[in-house]
């Protein structure tokens, strides 16, 4: 089993950043890749960025050039930047981590972005 923790949402300004953590522990052996999706409410989850054990990055075409996404493999620690969020950026940040055989999800960090 793999737990993943997640910390850092909150409320920001239009314009303004964040970023999150998701520190995972456990069983992390194996992991291949962690990233990061978001659900806002009435809408399906969608993957905001991912990043795999060796540095590889990959962004959705909403978030490109705003969010960035790294890990700390030391620390078993993959973060979000968010910069110039906007209101539509609001919603749940899942984590997310997968290994050959399965995937993991956080619990949920809250981002509220007034405009």
């Amino acid at each position: 089993q793999v737990q993943l923790v997640e910390s850092g949402g909150g409320l920001v300004q239009a314009g303004g950043s964040l970023r999150l953590s998701c520190a995972a522990s456990g069983s992390i052996f194996g992991i291949n890749a962690m990233g990061w999706y978001r659900q806002a409410p009435g809408s399906q989850r969608e993957l905001v960025a991912v990043i795999t054990r060796f540095g590889s990055t990959n962004y959705a075409d909403s978030v490109k050039g705003r969010f960035t996404i790294s890990r700390d493999n030391a620390k078993n620690t993959v973060y979000l930047q968010m910069s110039s969020l906007k209101p539509e950026d609001a919603a749940v940040y899942y984590c997310y981590a997968r290994n050959v055989v399965e995937g993991y999800w956080g619990q949920g960090t809250q981002v509220t972005v007034s405009s």
